[in-house]
């Protein structure tokens, strides 16, 4: 959450693998990608987050002695490791896509470039951290998308899977386009609204109904929200909130921000009901909120259905992703540095999306001149150069024969990664959540409607350059080749 020691927050394997290549005196410059192959949630598009804290572990990076005695203490290290681990910092780079970028399958959202040890060490972490905030933000973006403008709140923390998964998984809820969290750690972490009403407890503390909204309503003047639904909605709840913003309205005191909200029962039934009877009483402007077990689906029939909420708190499906519980983000070695010049290297699969991209690469955002939306990613490698005075072609890298022709001046192009370490030295600085949230705003509104539907969304293409795709199947003919050989095959 805040700025800890997360050094032995790693897979003990990276530990391992570390010591045996500090044996075979190997650590060599190596370039490993963090990347994803699938969008969760049925999505069209992803939403990266995690960077700040990324940048908090690298800072932070370094073996204590309470950790040193405790890696002593399994009888697996030796002492001249040991000893390196002692001294052990990053010096190496690393460039990432920032927080809020809209992203997509299968390209780098962070590049590391360091000695194999350094850049073995934190392949956990870093994919710990990316995986979960991005998984939450992309949730968050759809839940937002479904509201089609009303505000929404999360509401999750009772139901997240442990403290951090809560407060940080609000901050990325944040990103992808909440107004803010009813997590009062992550709202003063991360500078963001703090938000709520209150519980079924409150009302059932009083005598009556009635007398619990009168006492609510006094205390917070500014912005009375009431629950309506702990006895018996629209007999009972609803009434007696009318008949209290009744009394502050003849008393001059009406709350700045005031309505009710509903959290059980047929959502569209009792909002459209609760709408005309609020209206009848003048109150056209109370807000009607709705929490109970939403999500971006539920969001989508209520308003098909036209039901009159304005408001959203939603928690348990949104703080756990509970449809797709996993990002899928992995970290694969894509060269090594020989002789000063990095020479790729590729994962085999019977599986096509499981064969890497190798190399050191960049991805280009490729966008329509006229409309200003996502025309399609092109990964290259990092010293190609393109400009949109030229025509540029674009080819599925898969389906080679499907082809888009580009001419020139009708595009514009932008390289998503930017530094963030240098030679171990920081040279980012986060904006805010708020400034990433409104950043994030903006990425998502590069997307055509068509990549934001729900439902079987039109997919963006992610294209290799023409130097990469021949530099890939090089590799893999000359692979087959090898086998071919060693086989007798």
């Amino acid at each position: 959450m805040g700025k800890q020691n997360l050094t032995l927050l790693t897979d003990f394997y990276e530990l391992t693998m570390m010591q045996g290549y500090y044996n075979n005196k190997n650590n060599e410059i190596v370039i490993f990608d963090v990347f994803y192959r699938e969008n969760p949630s049925g999505s069209g598009y992803a939403i990266c987050a995690g960077l700040e804290q990324v940048i908090d572990y690298i800072k932070e990076l370094s073996f204590v002695k309470d950790d040193i005695e405790y890696l002593r203490s399994l009888n697996i290290f030796n002492e001249d490791f040991l000893s390196y681990l002692e001294n052990f910092q990053f010096t190496g780079d690393i460039y990432a896509v920032p927080e809020g970028t809209v992203v997509f399958p299968m390209e780098p959202l962070v590049k590391v470039i360091a000695p194999i040890m350094e850049a073995q060490l934190i392949e956990t972490a870093l994919l710990n951290i990316i995986n979960h905030q991005s998984l939450i933000a992309t949730k968050a973006s759809r839940v937002c998308y479904a509201a089609a403008g009303d505000p929404v709140m999360e509401f999750g923390l009772r139901r997240a899977q442990g403290p951090d998964a809560g407060t940080l998984g609000a901050r990325a809820a944040v990103i992808g386009g909440c107004i803010g969290t009813s997590n009062v750690l992550s709202a003063k972490l991360y500078d963001v609204p703090a938000l709520g009403t209150h519980a079924h407890s409150w009302i059932m503390s009083f005598d009556d109904e009635i007398s619990a909204f009168r006492k609510y309503a006094e205390i917070y003047p500014l912005n009375t929200t009431l629950l309506v639904d702990t006895y018996d909605t629209l007999r009972s709840g609803v009434p007696n909130a009318i008949k209290v913003f009744e009394e502050l309205r003849a008393a001059g005191k009406m709350p700045q921000r005031y309505g009710i909200r509903l959290d059980s029962g047929d959502l569209a039934y009792l909002s459209k009901k609760a709408r005309k009877m609020l209206d009848a009483a003048g109150f056209t402007d109370a807000t009607i909120t709705a929490s109970s077990d939403l999500d971006e689906y539920l969001i989508d029939s209520l308003k098909a259905q036209g039901a009159k909420i304005n408001s959203w708190g939603v928690g348990t499906k949104l703080i756990t992703s509970k449809d797709c519980p996993s990002f899928g983000g992995v970290y694969k070695l894509a060269a090594i540095q020989k002789n000063g010049i990095f020479i790729p290297k590729i994962k085999l699969s019977e599986n096509q999306w499981k064969i890497t991209n190798p190399g050191n690469k960049k991805i280009i955002r490729v966008y329509e001149k006229e409309s200003g939306k996502v025309k399609a990613d092109l990964i290259a490698l990092a010293d190609e150069e393109f400009s949109p005075e030229n025509p540029l072609l674009l080819f599925d890298p898969l389906a080679t024969w499907k082809k888009t022709y580009l001419e020139p001046n009708t595009y514009t192009l932008r390289e998503l990664l930017v530094p963030i370490f240098l030679k171990g030295k920081c040279v980012y600085t986060s904006p805010s959540v708020m400034e990433i949230r409104d950043y994030c705003a903006k990425e998502q509104d590069s997307l055509w409607d068509e990549v934001r539907r729900l439902i079987n969304p039109h997919i963006v293409y992610v294209d290799l350059s023409v130097r990469l795709y021949r530099m890939k199947t090089d590799l893999l003919d000359s692979l087959a080749e090898q086998t071919s050989k060693s086989t007798g095959k």
